[in-house]
Order: structure tokens, then sequence, then C-alpha cells
């Protein structure tokens, strides 16, 4: 069953602004996320599209940023194939397993100028 559902789209532009603030990375992003991206030929887009990830996440659970600002505890991750998922960490890892968030499902793309992400939640 279907517990929640949230997209949110960015200007990669305005991620690439907060990313030269000293410590915006590290709150924001995962040591993993953080790599991941550096790796890549354009890191900003990346960025962006997890940035909105997180975003669509915290909208599908009904609460947004009310919800926790703790945007690192919010992993974006990829499987084997490639595929992108969510990983909650601490504290959000368990109001997960309360909540009887059992899936969560992510797609996300990314443009030279935007970045989107849908989340859904499922039991």
């Amino acid at each position: 069953m279907i517990l929640g559902l949230g997209t949110d789209i960015i200007e990669v532009s305005r991620v690439a602004q907060k990313l030269t603030k000293a410590g915006f990375k590290e709150k924001v992003f995962s040591a993993g996320e953080i790599a991941f991206c550096e790796k890549q030929a354009h890191p900003e887009q990346h960025y962006a599209a997890r940035f909105a990830a997180k975003e669509a996440f915290l909208k599908a659970t009904g609460q947004g940023l009310l919800f926790t600002l703790d945007l690192n505890a919010i992993e974006v991750t990829r499987n084997n194939v490639g595929q992108p998922g969510i990983t909650l960490h601490g504290e959000l890892r368990e109001h997960a397993l309360q909540a009887g968030w059992k899936t969560i499902h992510l797609s996300l793309t990314h443009l030279e100028t935007v970045a989107n992400a849908v989340v859904i939640l499922e039991s």
C-alpha cells in the first residue's frame, strides 16, 4: 500500500551556489554521496538530484522539513545495476521502522539546469 508520495524539482545553479559555502556538503550529504558526486563530470547536477531526492522524501512523509533538518541522514544510494534508492540513518531509520515504511522507491533525473526526484513510500 502506498503511504506517501513526494516530488521535488530544483535548479542546479541554486545547489551549485550552496556547494561553495563551507560545511554545506557535509551537513546535507553523506560521505558516500559526496564521493559519488565528486567523481562525476558535472558534480553539481548529481548533488542537485540528491538534494531533490531528500526534499521529495520529506514531502512523501507528509511532514516536510518539520520532520528533520539532518538531511545527511537521508542517503541516496545505488544498487549493483545503478538503480537509485534511499537509505535512512539514525532516528529517521527508527522512525521508518515504526511508521511501517518497508519500501522507499526513488526516481531521479537531471539536466544541465534542473534536477527532479520522485519518492514513493510503501508499506
